[in-house]
């Protein structure tokens, strides 16, 4: 039987009780530890337990507490172990086992959303929609000692990100210690977890001949802004296609080798707009090797404008939750953090798809945002679990 404490938590904020009710059912520390040791490669637990770590940084990511170090003081005596150890343990978290945790959290909570009905209708019918865009961590305040002299910010890590906005979750993400890395130097962990029947959005940035040729070797499809340097050969002349929203629209098809010298044809869309885009650029050229028949040069146009929806979600990352914790100087701990970010992200995403399956979407989407979420779980948590924490059995 539930408390009269904890019932009027339910009753005053059932958003954190949701929240944090979400996060014990697919994280819960006993579950989480046991994942851990599955899946970490060379670090182990001595007397720190990973679920302690991952607490902690929680609730950094939802603004309970300022910092790692507050966070620590506020829980010392549960911790079992000296800041220092804390500290070190972030440090040596591997990038493989931060990636693992979001799509450890996306397999668990994907299945619920399909349980209460509340996914997003698919933005092409038929295909399993994936948007990939990059996210760099932002220069950390506490830098390390080697580049204190150096008037550049050190980046503390980058990563590459996976959306889908039929879920609205956060599905995987590729984590690099390299902040000045490029992009594109990841894409070659992308490629093996393509599937066929999927349809992957992303910028010119990925456009390249190896990762455009790799969806097609694997069955699945992509829609891609071209980049300039892609090379192609024109295999039919402009052919109009009518006019969308933003502007005028023409198709032609082109051909693109991959770096062994198979050819590939390719559908290559031109998007004259009537308002320049915020670069200044007037004309947007599109790569799409989905069939005409499945999708119009329209409809492939329309498409596009969509992936902006990752860039909101980075959006929220940073404005609603702590996702950038710049006072972790070193990469793993860094990206440690930006992936628990995300783990919260796809929680809170649980939760919208909870309240839209009672109150309806457009209700939600109109009134309901993410900032009152995470505000709401701040403001209230740290209450909760300690009236929680000391209500007489």
């Amino acid at each position: 039987m539930l408390g009269e404490i904890f019932q009027r938590f339910v009753e005053k904020s059932p958003i954190s009780v949701m929240v944090r009710g979400t996060l014990e059912r697919v994280l819960g520390a006993e579950a989480l530890d046991v994942w851990y040791e599955q899946t970490a490669q060379k670090q182990y637990t001595r007397t720190l337990l990973f679920s302690t770590i991952y607490e902690l940084m929680n609730q950094v990511v939802f603004c309970i507490k300022p910092s790692v170090h507050a966070a620590y003081q506020g829980h010392e005596g549960e911790v079992g172990a000296s800041i220092v150890s804390v500290y070190g343990k972030l440090q040596g978290i591997e990038t493989t086992t931060s990636a693992a945790l979001v799509g450890y959290s996306a397999t668990m909570l994907a299945p619920v959303i399909e349980q209460l009905g509340a996914g997003r209708a698919s933005w092409l019918k038929g295909y399993r929609v994936k948007i990939i865009d990059g996210n760099c961590l932002a220069a950390t305040e506490h830098r390390l000692e080697p580049l204190r002299g150096l008037r550049a910010g050190a980046l503390p890590g980058k990563s590459l990100v996976v959306y889908e906005p039929a879920l609205e979750l956060v599905t995987d993400v590729f984590p690099c210690e390299d902040g000045h890395a490029q992009e594109r130097a990841l894409l070659g962990e992308v490629l093996p977890t393509i599937r066929a029947g999927e349809l992957w959005m992303h910028d010119r940035n990925f456009c390249t001949r190896e990762f455009l040729c790799g969806h097609e070797a694997r069955g699945a499809f992509f829609l891609s802004r071209q980049h300039q340097q892609l090379p192609f050969t024109e295999l039919s002349p402009w052919r109009s296609a009518g006019r969308v929203e933003t502007g005028r629209v023409a198709e032609q098809q082109v051909q693109v080798c991959d770096l062994e010298g198979t050819a590939y044809r390719v559908r290559r869309i031109r998007l004259e707009l009537e308002e320049p885009t915020r670069d200044g650029e007037w004309v947007l050229y599109l790569l799409t090797n989905r069939p005409g028949r499945a999708a119009s040069a329209k409809a492939i146009a329309r498409l596009y404008r969509k992936r902006w929806t990752i860039e909101l979600a980075f959006q929220q990352l940073e404005g609603h939750l702590r996702s950038e914790i710049n006072t972790l100087g070193y990469p793993q701990a860094a990206l440690f953090g930006f992936c628990v970010a995300l783990v919260a992200y796809n929680a809170l995403a649980v939760v919208l798809a909870a309240l839209r399956a009672v109150h309806g979407a457009k209700a939600i989407d109109e009134e309901v945002s993410s900032y009152y979420l995470a505000n709401e779980i701040a403001e209230t948590h740290r209450g909760m679990m300690i009236a929680i924490a000391e209500e007489p059995e």
